[in-house]
């Protein structure tokens, strides 16, 4: 009955989709708990750990998305047998590795938008919280975390828009998602222009509803000060 959730070969137009909903929510996922990770990195007052996340969001930043993709695929398949659970299922294995690899790229820009929100958080919460015997972490978790998260949703939802779009380089190892879809059916028919505006237009519903409703959820948990 649930077939189609788990189905990553469906060669229709919905199934096509559905895969870029799939890879857009499983890596949003991953990259949010990613990025966050990171952002508590960037502000430890660990040296090491400040340096390594320093190092991931620069580097990573840098890297085209393409380029980290066919790694995931060439590299850490191919020549590290990376299988991701899944060594004789190879649409399964292309849709791990794409997660894997778009989590990676987007977990930096995740932690970067994570981090102008801390430093809105105002020095003196946090100069409290240590007052009253509060470790790092629990300052973090606690008091700080929490409003940087209320004030970055907007500039999450971008961070979440361009995943979406960014979902389309995951065919470039073979992921049934919608922009492999519309290569296929343009080489095989004579409407290239129909194709792509079906779907452009499918993109729009995924991501304009996504947009104004965390647009919307940000002016009405913004931090007032």
């Amino acid at each position: 009955m649930f077939d189609f959730i788990s189905d990553y070969n469906d060669p229709t137009l919905l199934g096509a989709f559905w895969m870029t909903v799939k890879l857009t929510v499983l890596s949003g996922i991953a990259s949010l708990v990613g990025g966050t990770l990171l952002a508590a990195m960037r502000v430890s007052p660990v040296p090491l750990l400040r340096g390594f996340g320093t190092a991931y969001v620069n580097i990573v930043r840098n890297i085209p998305l393409t380029v980290i993709i066919v790694f995931t695929s060439l590299g850490l398949a191919d020549i590290f047998g990376m299988t991701m659970g899944a060594p004789d299922d190879f649409a399964l294995q292309g849709f791990r590795l794409a997660v894997l690899g778009l989590s990676a790229y987007t977990a930096a820009f995740v932690c970067e938008a994570l981090r102008s929100g801390i430093n809105t958080v105002p020095v003196g919460q946090a100069e409290a919280a240590r007052a009253i015997g509060l470790n790092f972490s629990q300052v973090l978790g606690l008091i700080v975390l929490p409003q940087a998260f209320r004030a970055v949703i907007g500039p999450l939802a971008n961070v979440l828009i361009a995943l979406t779009k960014n979902t389309t380089v995951a065919a470039a190892i073979g992921v049934a998602e919608a922009a492999l879809l519309m290569k296929e059916m343009i080489e095989n028919e004579a409407q290239t222009l129909l194709i792509g505006a079906v779907f452009a237009f499918g993109f729009v519903v995924l991501t304009l509803p996504t947009g104004l409703f965390l647009g919307w959820l940000s002016k009405r948990l913004a931090v007032k000060r």
